[in-house]
């Protein structure tokens, strides 16, 4: 589904956004200085939406993140020795 370029850009951008918050959020007090570590991956996410014309089209842009997006699977089985 995520064939076109700048909608894969969108996607990536947005995962380094949700990466960062998750990084910022999990330092001790990390509220404070998380809209400073944000600012540029927030800006980014905003640029690659516009660009790929998924601003406001929420149900693509996440159908194009869930397709750009491998998740791990939990594996079956005894746990490796």
């Amino acid at each position: 589904m995520a064939d076109d370029p700048a909608e894969v850009t969108a996607a990536q951008a947005y995962r380094r956004l949700l990466r960062s918050a998750q990084a910022a959020l999990a330092e001790p007090g990390g509220t404070g200085p998380a809209a400073v570590l944000l600012a540029g991956p927030l800006a980014e996410a905003d640029r690659a939406l516009a660009a790929a014309g998924l601003a406001g089209n929420e149900r693509r842009f996440f159908a194009v993140v869930r397709s750009a997006t491998t998740v791990p699977t939990a594996r079956r089985g005894p746990a490796p020795t």
